[in-house]
């Protein structure tokens, strides 16, 4: 290659790599001095805070549920039309053998009564594996968020408090709608094959 295509071929990939949406790298957990990074509680605050359309979570665990839901069934209370779809683990204890019907139902009263802060309310889905008696079973342990069609966080961090301010947590936040929209599909595919519950009413 003459110089000039060469020089050609670096200006086209500097073009590209300038274009290209880079993730912001997300943690909890001590901070580190000299290292700039997003913190997972801000972060999940100001994407929930700010949702105006959608937003999409799944968590494996939550813990405190008025807190942990605090900002997201204010802003569901706040936003007229905004659509809220919450994926969470319900789960069997190891040993125990009450049937799922009836743990489905003692998660959706603590879950409606107690745990939901809000007067609105989001659609709530489950992975019915995870209660089976015997078989594989199974369990939602992703925790991500979308909102808006847009933004998407991708964490190792539950909600619950430790996870958010003191474990060592680390996750990926980007704004790239085709990555949204492709998480997004996949959740909403496996809740219109009936692979994912709706959790009932209280």
């Amino acid at each position: 290659m003459s110089g000039v295509a060469i020089a050609a071929w670096i200006r086209g990939v500097e073009a590209a790599t300038s274009r290209a949406l880079r993730p912001d790298l997300v943690w909890s957990g001590p901070e580190v001095p000299g290292l700039h990074a997003r913190d997972t509680r801000r972060v999940y605050e100001e994407l929930l805070g700010s949702a105006e359309r959608s937003v999409l979570a799944t968590t494996y665990a939550f813990f405190d549920g008025p807190k942990a839901f605090q900002v997201l069934a204010a802003r569901l209370d706040k936003t007229p039309g905004l659509q809220v779809t919450l994926l969470l683990n319900i789960q069997r204890r190891r040993g125990e053998t009450t049937k799922a019907e009836d743990l489905i139902r003692r998660f959706a009263d603590r879950f409606w009564s107690t745990d939901w802060p809000g007067t609105s309310r989001p659609s709530v889905f489950y992975d019915p594996r995870a209660l089976e008696l015997e078989g594989p079973g199974g369990v939602l342990h992703a925790k991500a968020v979308v909102v808006d069609h847009e933004a998407v966080f991708v964490t190792s961090a539950n909600l619950t408090e430790a996870a958010l301010d003191r474990n060592i947590e680390m996750g990926l936040l980007l704004r790239d709608r085709a990555l949204a929209a492709s998480v997004s599909l996949h959740f909403h595919t496996l809740i219109e094959r009936g692979m994912l519950h709706p959790l009932p009413a209280s």
